[in-house]
């Protein structure tokens, strides 16, 4: 194993990451941009109204988008186990 190889490691892990976190994160993003222009426009400053909502996103998109990521995230790791042979060359 080279330091060609551990950089790819390296950069597929970080993909893998993103991958996975990118969606539930710009979810959380986009409703917590939008509860705090409403929170802005009528001055309410209450920190569970923009808790909650994030949760409840939060909870959704693992519940419609869950499976996908499990499915990739296995994928992933059955290609790190067959390419083992070949990291140890």
């Amino acid at each position: 194993m080279n330091a060609s190889d551990v950089i790819t490691l390296g950069q597929d892990a970080l993909l893998m990451g993103a991958l996975i976190a990118g969606p539930l994160l710009l979810g959380i993003l986009v409703v917590g941009v939008l509860i705090g222009i409403v929170q802005a426009a009528t001055s309410v400053q209450e920190m569970t109204l923009s808790f909650i909502p994030k949760l409840i996103i939060l909870v959704l998109l693992l519940f419609f988008i869950g499976n996908w990521q499990i499915g990739v995230l296995v994928e992933h790791f059955q290609t790190l186990l067959m390419n083992i042979p070949i990291y140890l060359q």
